[in-house]
């Protein structure tokens, strides 16, 4: 049973400084799914540094303004007039949205700042608050590499599911780890009725991702998937099933491996530029099949994707790369998963044996184990909100 709950709650992300669309979506299943639970909630982004990520012009930039166009059409739209704020460059004094007292006002009076993708570093103002709660969604760097920013929060919640496992290396810092899951919105992510057998499995994201690696015991664990899906390039061919990579891959040898493998790559960018196009590429998918980030893999971390809960909760089956997920979400029906490529391509052909029970499934699982409306219950309530 869900609870309703009644207060103020600011959550700080990192939707202006990256505003694609699943960084979006992850927001806003936040947002919305707190304020679906009775909360009074504002958003306050704090990039005090110089720079952006532009995704118009795939580059970053010391002008915020397209960035600020594209994060304030989507929070509008969706009920957050004069409820966001943005700190660029407190040196520059630059600030969009609400006025800077009544942001600075509103972190110190809430009933909790959320400081969602660890994407503010606390500093006096954050800390005065009453309850500073940090929730992760990249488990394995902060309680190595900044461990006093850590301790700034009051509670620490985390994807990272099977930390303090014995079979998962990852350090808790001397924190106590709520583990909790990615949220998805159900009412905005409703299955379709067509079960397209032609439609590919698809993912989107980046092909290689650089830094936050960190170190564990002299071993170097890296924050990029394409180590492991490199190993997958071949499932295509050997499936005979359409896969289609939406990311920022287009030459050199991994480019030509995927394309002999099967593989149709489409650049990412146009369908991350608008969370309604973002959210038809998913929706139109057969599935998701996709591998994970050697960090998240090697140590077991238990942690599980974003976007796969969009694909879950759309009725689109999901066949992953296993991180110690499986210890707690069931598998085998409209979620699968892989240690390597003969598993996975058994895992698309039971898929392709019964989809329509696939799917059934999917949706299942996301109402069961990823519904925002319960997960942020259960954060709310440890928080003592």
């Amino acid at each position: 049973m869900v609870s309703r709950h009644a207060g103020k709650i600011v959550v700080m992300h990192l939707a202006g400084r990256y505003p694609l669309a699943g960084v979006m979506w992850q927001l806003l299943h936040h947002l919305i799914g707190l304020r679906q639970l009775g909360f009074d909630v504002y958003y306050i982004e704090d990039n005090d540094g110089a720079w952006v990520y532009d995704p118009r012009d795939n580059n970053v930039t010391i002008d915020p303004a397209r960035n600020i166009e594209l994060l304030a059409s989507v929070l509008e739209a969706h009920g957050f007039k004069d409820r966001w704020a943005f700190f660029f460059d407190s040196e520059r004094r630059q600030h969009f949205g609400m006025n800077p007292k009544r942001s600075t006002d509103l972190i110190a009076e809430a009933d909790a700042v959320i400081n969602l993708c660890a994407a503010m570093r606390p500093r006096d103002e954050h800390v005065r608050n009453r309850c500073l709660v940090y929730l992760e969604t990249d488990p394995g760097s902060d309680a190595i590499t900044t461990p006093d920013a850590l301790a700034a929060h009051k509670l620490h919640f985390t994807y990272g599911y099977n930390i303090g496992a014995p079979d998962c290396i990852l350090p808790a810092g001397g924190f106590t780890w709520h583990p909790t899951r990615p949220p998805v919105l159900l009412d905005y992510w409703r299955p379709s009725s067509n079960l397209d057998v032609a439609a590919a499995f698809t993912t989107v994201g980046t092909w290689q991702n650089k830094g936050h690696d960190i170190q564990i015991d002299g071993q170097t664990y890296h924050w990029s998937k394409h180590f492991n899906f490199r190993k997958l390039l071949d499932v295509p061919r050997r499936s005979g099933q359409k896969f289609e990579l939406a990311t920022d891959l287009n030459s050199g040898p991994d480019y030509e491996q995927a394309l002999a493998g099967g593989f149709s790559i489409r650049s990412a960018l146009p369908i991350s530029l608008n969370i309604e196009t973002y959210r038809e590429y998913i929706s139109s998918s057969r599935g998701e099949f996709t591998a994970a980030k050697d960090r998240y893999v090697r140590t077991r971390s238990g942690w599980f994707s974003d976007r796969s809960v969009c694909y879950l909760a759309a009725g689109r089956p999901v066949i992953t790369q296993y991180t110690g997920f499986e210890k707690f979400i069931p598998t085998g029906v409209g979620l699968l998963g892989f240690n390597d490529a003969e598993e996975a391509v058994e895992a698309v052909r039971s898929v392709n044996s019964d989809y329509p029970r696939h799917s059934r499934a999917a949706r299942e699982i996301a109402c069961e184990y990823f519904d925002a409306m319960k997960l942020l219950d259960e954060i709310a309530q440890i928080a003592g909100l």
